[in-house]
């Protein structure tokens, strides 16, 4: 009896507890004395942060258990090293991770006043730590990793300000300062005691030791602390949570007393400004020589601190620097971090005094690279004379390492010096410079790539002579996404249809979306899943009609192409099309055709000129299509600013189709292909990337198709591509272009867009224009499809039902078993 009593009267503990009672008396208490506030002066930030640091404590308990577990036992961690995680905002997915919406919502309910959950989630400022898929593939992979128990960390850069926040002003992009930090980061920890000194510059020294031994010491010309700053990261519906550790740069001396005692003010502080301009900005302009030493100071400045933290956590739990690659695996997320490879060498040589052929064994076991680019010129190289200059001792490591590999590619290969000069980790071709991508390839036991398609390329092209050389290196991993974010938390209404008809498993195993296959034969089913889509489209008409000042419709078609701006993945190609619609709706009135609702988004780099043109260009069109009485209610043009993963949230629910465009052979993969497809929308596009192997999964008859495929590209600019004869040969595109030429678009301007113009006329490297005719013709499908409203509503829902193979567990799951060699670590944890 007295037990019972007991259990009754037991309290929650305000830090673990989830009732609705203490998840309020939580609240209230972090808003006191986290925030110094009270609830009558408190500001919708300042009960944003009350409520975050209430989540973020329910997180902390499983985040140390999980550590602890993994120190007990023998497991492999992966080490996932990436120059972007975009993370999105960490408040509502965290509320889902720990299956907590309901008391939580309740909660804040209760507490009063004018407070809305929804209101305080948004309330939450999008971390700066990426720009595209990249960056959000990092992140899906930190989700699945926790998701299925595998002890994991990620590391990256604590950028200050992010890439830049994108306002649209007269049609152009402008890049403004991300303050995403202004209001402090209720998520991360700030670790002082993890403190990693980065040597840079400076010159080396080689002498023989005590043992006889030749050694090199590194004399750098100034050193740089990295401080770790730590993010739980929390699986779903699971005890296990790993770490996100981003390095923050400080000078080794923030202050010198002497200078400002001299007077010398600015001088005071030259080290600490210098030396945090490293975490400052991702992807500096790089340009200047100065943004090149940036970039490349950023790229070792992480990998560096990284490796440091590996080894000490290593040693820490018992081992010895000899079994490293029994206990660790690091994967290169794309070559930003290559430099790890040389970086890890130099460690064991100089600093653990390991023999060569043995530290060499280590990197290799331990290290695998992730490609994720077709395109030359992102596989990233840097002038030797900049390399030696920053780190000097890393260049002699690397001629040492490639010294080495050519004498292995001269014995299979003897007398093929071409073969030498294209293989060499140095190219000797002009300018010499170090190539990242074959020192990430010599350096790692696996190499793979992000779809299929982008994978043979690789074996056949980009990196062709290493296959050839050490062809069970090469894997494919497609790439994949998580749906707790993608749609249990952006598309709820879709989550709960999809649960009412057959459970929540599909969210722990996506491939169980199945078993809605048959629903797409029910006609109520159908109409419910129209009245979800409508829905999603009409949050983010009220989003466009606020933000933006424009009406769109949401019964038109929302056609969306949201991602980086770049001429390969043809956002201008959309652009040609739109005009072409336009010139036909002039000349024809009476024209049946589907309205529609184009969507742009997404940020060109601040020095790619050609890409911020491509975003006036959409602008301009839209500037003009809009307010053109002939064209409304049947067409409209909108670009959405400052696109991430907040906004993304919005978009792929309401999204018809979905723009896939992209140059066959251009890109890897892409990701937010599969977000779109998994949210209903049908897909347009060509065979790139995972287009493939999404239309294989969905069905040839579910996807629209159209363009030259890969072999069928390089085979016409082999022929002699002359995209003007195409031009003067089709009259609607003809039309289309000397529009834009005249001015029509512009004002007046016939010479805004003469450097877009004048690349395709002359060179038209994305071969747009070839592929213009059949993009025009499959649009015309699109639109007699989407009159047929159930119809459409079927094949969206097949392509839901058979999108499980994009699911990023399952990529996870793959690296695991073929590349890290790791298992799941069971978390056990008493929850009151």
């Amino acid at each position: 009896m007295e037990k019972v009593v007991a259990e009754q009267v037991r309290v929650e503990d305000d830090r673990t507890g989830l009732s609705v009672e203490t998840l309020k008396r939580a609240i209230t208490d972090n808003l006191f004395y986290m925030q110094g506030k009270f609830p009558q002066i408190a500001t919708k930030c300042d009960w944003y942060m009350a409520l975050a640091y209430t989540v973020r404590d329910r997180l902390v308990h499983r985040w140390i258990t999980t550590r602890h577990t993994g120190m007990r036992k023998d497991v492999k961690l992966v080490c996932y090293l990436s120059a972007e995680f975009l993370t999105g905002p960490h408040l509502a997915n965290n509320i889902i991770n720990l299956d907590i919406q309901e008391p939580i919502k309740e909660a804040v309910r209760e507490l009063g006043g004018d407070l809305d959950l929804d209101q305080l989630i948004e309330q939450e400022e999008e971390p700066g730590l990426g720009n595209g898929g990249l960056g959000r593939l990092a992140a899906c992979y930190m989700d699945s990793l926790a998701t299925l128990g595998i002890p994991a960390i990620g590391y990256g850069i604590r950028y200050e300000f992010g890439i830049f926040d994108q306002e649209i002003r007269d049609g152009w992009q402008v890049e403004i300062t991300d303050k995403w930090l202004h209001f402090g980061n209720p998520w991360e920890i700030r670790r002082p005691e993890i403190t990693m000194p980065v040597k840079l510059g400076g010159f080396t020294r080689s002498y023989v030791d005590a043992r006889g031994h030749f050694r090199v010491e590194w004399i750098p010309g100034k050193v740089v602390n990295g401080v770790a700053y730590d993010t739980p990261i929390l699986g779903y519906k699971t005890n296990n949570a790993n770490t996100l550790r981003l390095w923050k740069a400080e000078a080794h001396q923030s202050f010198n007393f002497q200078a400002f005692n001299m007077g010398d003010y600015s001088g005071a502080v030259y080290e600490k400004m210098i030396s945090e301009n490293i975490s400052k900005v991702l992807y500096p302009n790089d340009q200047p020589k100065q943004g090149k030493e940036l970039r490349l100071e950023q790229q070792f400045f992480f990998s560096s601190c990284s490796l440091q933290d590996m080894i000490r956590m290593h040693l820490k739990e018992g081992d010895n620097v000899d079994s490293l690659d029994q206990k660790i695996a690091i994967q290169l997320n794309d070559t930003h971090p290559s430099v790890s490879i040389a970086e890890m060498m130099r460690i064991l040589v100089d600093e653990y005094v390991i023999d060569w052929e043995r530290a060499w064994t280590i990197t290799q076991n331990t290290f695998s690279y992730t490609n994720h680019t077709l395109l030359p010129e992102a596989l990233e190289r840097w002038p030797v004379e900049l390399f030696g200059s920053l780190l000097p001792r890393h260049l002699e490591i690397i001629y040492e390492i490639n010294r080495r590999f050519l004498d292995l590619v001269k014995q299979k290969y003897p007398g093929d010096d071409d073969r030498l000069s294209r293989m060499s980790l140095i190219d000797e071709s002009g300018e010499r410079y170090v190539r990242m991508a074959h020192l990430a390839c010599v350096g790692s036991h696996a190499i793979n790539g992000v779809a299929a398609l982008h994978s043979e390329l690789l074996k056949s092209d980009v990196l062709r002579d290493f296959y050839e050389l050490w062809p069970d290196k090469f894997l494919n991993v497609t790439n994949g996404v998580t749906p707790r974010r993608f749609m249990l938390l952006s598309n709820p209404r879709l989550g709960e249809m999809i649960n009412d008809q057959i459970g929540d498993g599909w969210l722990h195993d996506l491939e169980e979306l199945r078993k809605l296959e048959p629903l797409a034969d029910d006609a109520q089913f159908r109409k419910q899943w129209r009245e979800m889509k409508l829905s999603a489209k009409r949050r983010l008409a009220d989003y466009i009609a606020t933000r933006l000042k424009i009406d769109v419709d949401p019964n038109s078609m929302f056609d969306v192409q949201v991602k980086r701006i770049h001429e390969y993945k043809r956002q201008h190609l959309s652009v040609l099309h739109i005009i072409a619609l336009y010139n036909r709706i002039k000349e024809n009135p009476k024209l049946e055709f589907a309205p529609r609702t184009f969507i742009f988004g997404g940020k060109a780099a601040p020095a790619y000129f050609q890409a911020k043109l491509i975003i006036k260009l959409i602008n301009s069109v839209a500037e003009v299509v809009n307010n053109d009485p002939d064209i409304a209610g049947r067409l409209k043009v909108v670009f959405l600013p400052d696109f991430n993963v907040t906004l993304g949230q919005r978009v792929y629910p309401a999204a018809d189709l979905s723009e896939q465009i992209s140059t066959a052979g251009k890109e890897a993969s892409g990701t937010g292909n599969m977000k779109f497809s998994l949210n209903g929308a049908l897909t347009i596009g060509t065979l790139d990337g995972a287009n493939i192997e999404i239309r294989e999964e969905v069905g040839a008859e579910n996807f629209f198709l159209f363009g030259l495929s890969a072999q069928q590209v390089e085979a016409s600019k082999a022929k002699g591509y002359r995209p003007y004869d195409i031009y003067s040969s089709n009259p609607e595109l003809k039309k289309v272009i000397d529009q834009i030429s005249s001015g029509y678009f512009s004002a007046g301007n016939g010479a805004l867009f003469a450097p877009l113009l004048d690349s395709l006329l002359s060179r038209d490297d994305y071969l747009l224009f070839a592929d213009f005719s059949s993009y025009m013709d499959c649009q015309e499908q699109v639109s007699k499809a989407y009159l047929d409203q159930d119809e459409w509503s079927r094949m969206s829902i097949l392509n839901v039902a058979r999108m499980g193979k994009f699911s990023s567990d399952r990529s996870i799951r793959e690296y695991c078993q073929n590349i890290w060699r790791t298992e799941p670590l069971n978390v056990i944890i008493e929850v009151w």
